[in-house]
């Protein structure tokens, strides 16, 4: 692997870091690589407690490195069709679909400019951070593409199917604020601030119930297209599998004493 995305693991916490900051982290078909081989890492990893996902530089991900993808255009457009979907089948898709299916929560922290796939990849993340000066855009319309990474999944089931079509359709790029008011982010504060705000959330997170952290993944992950009648046997299914953690003890202890849990993540 490459190093235009870095994987490093220190207190349990394993950070993702999209490495082309000269380029404000635009994908290249080398990074789609490199992101699919860190994905994989990040899945067979132990005693991991949080994922962070974060650009170097002052950016999180400046959307599809343009520059690259003009060097297929010696192709044929039937063969250009063809390598690009090879392109997103092989490394792209099976990278958003491990990220999904971590069991750990995964956040999201974004400066700068945060479009196309940068965008994507942050609303597949359980919970995103970002700077007062972050900008946004889906960018795809705007040199004559559609979505890839997930964004046609994840954005209506965020925004409402209303508010994604004019997003994607029309382009416009928006500010930390929007951002937050369309319930893309959970939080905006200064840029001075990001850093030690997000450690202040992983520090949360890592002393939560890790257990019923994975269980509340995938009940949201299946909630979207499961009938009720499916979603209620889900809920009693993970509720009791929490109930066989110590975690479950610990926490309704801590309650009738009046302390903060423990928790150990069993």
């Amino acid at each position: 692997m490459a190093n235009t995305v870095l994987l490093d693991v220190e207190n349990r916490v394993a950070t993702l870091t999209l490495n082309r900051p000269a380029q404000l982290n635009a994908l290249s078909i080398e990074m789609m690589e490199d992101l699919l081989a860190a994905a994989r890492r990040l899945r067979d990893l132990k005693d991991v407690d949080v994922v962070v996902v974060t650009g170097a530089g002052d950016h999180f991900m400046a959307g599809g490195d343009l520059k690259d993808f003009a060097t297929q255009f010696h192709l044929g457009p039937q063969a250009r069709m063809v390598a690009f979907r090879a392109i997103i089948e092989k490394h792209i898709n099976p990278a958003v679909e491990i990220l999904q299916n971590l069991q750990q929560p995964v956040i999201a922290k974004v400066r700068g400019a945060c479009a196309g796939f940068g965008l994507s990849l942050m609303l597949g993340c359980d919970l995103a951070l970002c700077a007062d000066s972050a900008k946004f855009t889906t960018a795809y319309s705007s040199i004559g593409l559609s979505a890839d990474g997930g964004m046609s999944w994840f954005l209506p089931r965020i925004v409402g199917r209303r508010k994604a079509a004019e997003l994607l359709l029309l382009g416009d790029r928006f500010d930390a604020a929007e951002a937050l008011r369309l319930s893309l982010v959970n939080r905006v504060v200064a840029a001075a601030e990001l850093d030690a705000e997000t450690a202040a959330l992983v520090a949360r997170l890592q002393n939560g119930a890790r257990h019923a952290y994975g269980e509340i993944k995938r009940l949201l992950a299946s909630s979207a297209d499961a009938k009720i009648e499916t979603q209620l046997q889900s809920e009693a299914e993970a509720f009791a599998r929490c109930s066989a953690t110590g975690d479950f003890v610990e926490g309704i202890n801590a309650f009738l004493e009046k302390r903060k849990p423990g928790f150990g993540g069993v």
